[in-house]
């Protein structure tokens, strides 16, 4: 009797293996694999449709079957694997996998037993060829070379590992930590576990291998055929739970994740992150070598049950096996839910054969949760008392029930993947023969459930793990692709569709989280240097072309309600300096250009509105009393009190006076000042400049313009409002230029001090106060005020000294307030 032909492929990962074995097949009438995972089962499968009529492919998994009625290929994971099919060739993915603690007797079991009729092909690490060597067969084994250089990079910070890598950690909650501590200093990660549906996981690998993010963070189920284009692979942990406790990985597990970095050509290196434990040299020697030690034996668990009673079926599942290379595996979890209903239901279950294979195929029902060991034994005894019931299977309505509690797309990350775990466990019973009512519908139920919560799933793990705007960006700089740049309302910026900030006036206010890293401060800022670049510099041509900017209180220039520059002390306050309020991204010239064009707006608009301030400072006559009184109200801004500067004046003759006229000085009664400088827009500017140069009154503004006379101002102070213009009398303000003409309206109405005046309402009209205000005022005026008739006639009353009891002879000719000492004054 000739031997069955069986080749066995053994190398390092990425070596091509199960590509190689997926053409054998092919070139076959038929065939099946075996996968260590559902999602490369239905990775392969997807591939071979593309090939092959789908109606000749078939797909079985413990969640999912897909059996076309002329099948003629199969895709399986190894437990779904239907070992009574008679098939050409057979392939055994990751065989070395037979030493597994957790599932290693279902690849001893195939290694063992199946058979292609042609040929047999098993797949995996040279570790297991002492193994094969033992089988009773024709044995030829092929032996694929690493094509790309494997190096150990030492250890580094997350902070400081290289894009295209993979972090690597072995339990749920530790890739989280990592992905979220990636995220908030790279922009974010993809995630692989075993445990995420293949539409999650595919969708989750898309995202890194088109570049949208740079990081992976997966389990050990990366190192099992997914190929991803990945240049360094980080372990964070060398420890895991095997199922029974926590224990050093392997140096041959170590290497078959490790083996990952690195496709075809490219060369790929490991190293450690974190607080990961170290790697001896001599281990680091055995991985760049990928010379690990054989495996000397298999765990195996008898297959060939006997259910004619409970003692039977115990007694065979608990059968040694009789090649010292094998070893009978520890309980498993379907053993241990076994004995539990045989020990604690005994009296509850039937001793018959058929009711102990319906039991033994409920225990084998994964515990996809894992978390409540007592929800599994509940789902196994329900499905199982269905089972064994009347109607023998699980009815539509507990279906339906069940399944209604896990339709929910709300909850985090923990909560979705608990919900698909749940659905996978449904997907299971549906998806066994003859277990429900309806088989085809609630298999389609649970396969779209389950795919809805893993877009679900696949959405919050990008919304939680993945910054998309940080990715979006770093994409696009990477592969320099032009990003679509909108600019909404004038002001919000988005880099195709994702908000990076708000343009104000010539500055970007980048959208800055509270973590912002320096990383993405940077990918924002050179996103926004080819994208909002252009429109700042053309903001900056509109703003030459148009001229429609102005000056503010706050010595800021706006344009389109927007500063975009400020006004410094410059040499003296005529001259102020410009201070740019600009993005850091615009070049020295465009800057320049703009700094040119201001400088000469606000130098304009100072020689429009100043020009008799400008001239009393240029001033080149040679008189030093001239040029004495033109700097002190030049410094004064253009306006003195005359009590202050009398001095000043005797020296001064009429032509010395007829000069600084010409410049437009007004020699009043009260005070000296430059009445040009009374418009509105006149006060505003100089004042404004005045405070920049001084650094004085920066909280004070001049009063409302229209306004001549303010009363119960309190808080004002007395040196500001002169600068305004105005006068100060206790609470009152009057303006300096209608004073004087107050003055005139008293004196023209009678020259003689000594006579009362006839108060008129021209008077009033001119300050535009009230009647009583404006006794108030003359009042503070030193006049005192007579009414006759409804009407009031008002006379000033000099001042004299108090405490003196002698008739006072001093002459009250030079108090400001007496039109007698105008009169005097020439």
């Amino acid at each position: 009797m000739s031997k069955n032909k069986i080749t066995a492929v053994l190398g390092p990962t990425n070596t091509g293996k199960t590509f190689l074995a997926i053409e054998t097949m092919l070139s076959f009438d038929s065939g099946m694999m075996g996968f260590p995972l559902r999602l490369l089962a239905r990775e392969v499968y997807d591939k071979v449709i593309t090939r092959v009529d789908p109606s000749k492919v078939a797909l079985i998994t413990g969640e999912e079957k897909i059996i076309p009625l002329n099948a003629k290929y199969f895709l399986c994971t190894v437990e779904s694997m239907p070992v009574d099919k008679i098939l050409d060739f057979v392939g055994i993915d990751e065989i070395q996998m037979c030493n597994d603690h957790e599932r290693g007797h279902i690849f001893t079991d195939r290694l063992l037993n199946l058979r292609g009729e042609k040929l047999t092909m098993l797949m995996g690490s040279n570790t297991i060829k002492g193994i094969i060597q033992n089988l009773d067969d024709d044995i030829e084994f092929i032996n694929k070379k690493r094509l790309s250089k494997l190096s150990f990079g030492g250890h580094k910070k997350i902070s400081r590992i290289e894009r295209k890598s993979a972090v690597i950690a072995f339990s749920t909650e530790e890739v989280y930590a990592i992905a979220e501590l990636i995220r908030r200093q790279k922009g974010g990660a993809a995630i692989v576990m075993g445990s995420l549906s293949p539409k999650t996981r595919n969708s989750q690998v898309n995202l890194y291998q088109s570049g949208d993010v740079d990081y992976l963070v997966a389990t050990d189920a990366i190192g099992m055929g997914i190929n991803m284009d990945l240049d360094q692979i980080y372990f964070s942990n060398i420890k895991k739970f095997d199922g029974k406790k926590i224990r050093r990985l392997k140096v041959a597990e170590i290497g078959q994740i490790s083996g990952r970095a690195g496709r075809y050509l490219n060369d790929g290196s490991f190293g450690l992150t974190g607080e990961c434990d170290e790697i001896s040299p001599e281990e680091i020697d055995l991985l760049e070598n990928h010379n690990f030690p054989e495996i000397q034996h298999i765990f195996w668990r008898n297959s060939n049950l006997i259910f004619n009673n409970k003692d039977s079926l115990l007694k065979s599942l608990e059968e040694k096996p009789n090649k010292e290379w094998l070893r009978r595996v520890g309980e498993c979890e379907d053993e241990k839910v076994l004995k539990y209903f045989l020990k604690e239901n005994n009296n509850f279950i039937e001793n018959n054969s058929d009711t102990l294979k319906i039991l033994w195929e409920c225990c084998q029902i994964p515990d996809f949760v894992k978390k409540t060991y007592g929800h599994h034994l509940e789902v196994v005894s329900k499905v199982f008392n269905f089972l064994t019931k009347d109607q023998k299977k699980v009815p539509n309505h507990y279906m339906k029930k069940q399944l209604s509690l896990l339709d929910k797309l709300d909850g985090n990350v923990d909560s979705i993947s608990n919900r698909i775990s749940n659905v996978r466990t449904w997907s299971y019973v549906a998806n066994k023969s003859n277990w429900v009512e309806n088989q085809d519908y609630w298999i389609e139920r649970t396969k779209k459930l389950e795919d809805k919560l893993s877009d679900r799933l696949h959405d919050e793990l990008t919304k939680t793990f993945i910054d998309k705007r940080a990715s979006v960006l770093a994409k696009g700089l990477k592969q320099d692709i032009q990003l679509k740049t909108e600019i909404i309302d004038k002001e919000k910026v988005l880099i195709n569709k994702q908000y990076i900030g708000n343009l104000k006036g010539l500055k970007l206010k980048l959208d800055l989280k509270v973590d912002a890293l320096d990383a993405d401060i940077k990918s924002l800022k050179k996103a926004a240097r080819q994208n909002v670049g252009p429109e700042i510099i053309n903001r900056i041509k509109e703003i030459v072309d148009t001229g429609l900017i102005e000056i503010k209180d706050d010595f800021k220039i706006y344009w389109n309600n927007e500063p975009i520059a400020k006004l410094i002390p410059g040499l003296d306050y005529l001259k102020p300096k410009i201070n740019l309020i600009i993005d850091e991204m615009i070049d020295t010239e465009d800057r320049s250009k703009l700094n040119d064009y201001l400088t000469k707006w606000i130098n304009k608009k100072i020689k429009t509105e100043l020009s008799s301030l400008i001239e009393l400072k240029n001033i080149r006559e040679k008189n030093s009393q001239i040029r004495s009184l033109a700097y002190r109200l030049y410094e004064s801004n253009g306006v003195l009190k005359r009590e202050d500067i009398l001095e000043n004046l005797k020296k001064l003759n009429q032509d010395d006076r007829k000069i600084l006229r010409r410049l437009g000085v007004k020699f009043g009664r009260y005070h000296v000042f430059l009445f040009k400088l009374f418009k509105p827009s006149s006060v505003s500017l100089r004042i404004l400049l005045w405070k920049i140069y001084n650094n004085k009154f920066l909280d004070l503004f001049p009063p409302t313009f229209g306004l001549n006379f303010l009363n119960n101002i309190k808080l004002s102070n007395k040196e500001f409002m002169l600068l305004c213009g105005f006068e100060k009398f206790d609470n009152i303000f009057v303006r300096i230029d209608i004073l004087e003409r107050l003055f005139l309206l008293i004196f023209n109405s009678e020259k003689d001090e000594k006579k009362e005046v006839k108060v008129i309402p021209e008077m009033l009209n001119l300050l535009g106060c009230s009647k009583d205000n404006f006794k108030k005022l003359l009042k503070k005026m030193n006049y005192k005020i007579y009414e006759k008739e409804d009407e009031f006639y008002i006379k000033y009353i000099p001042l004299r000294k108090k405490t003196s009891k002698i008739k006072d002879k001093k002459d009250y000719s030079n108090n400001p307030f007496s039109v007698l000492s105008q009169l005097n004054i020439k």
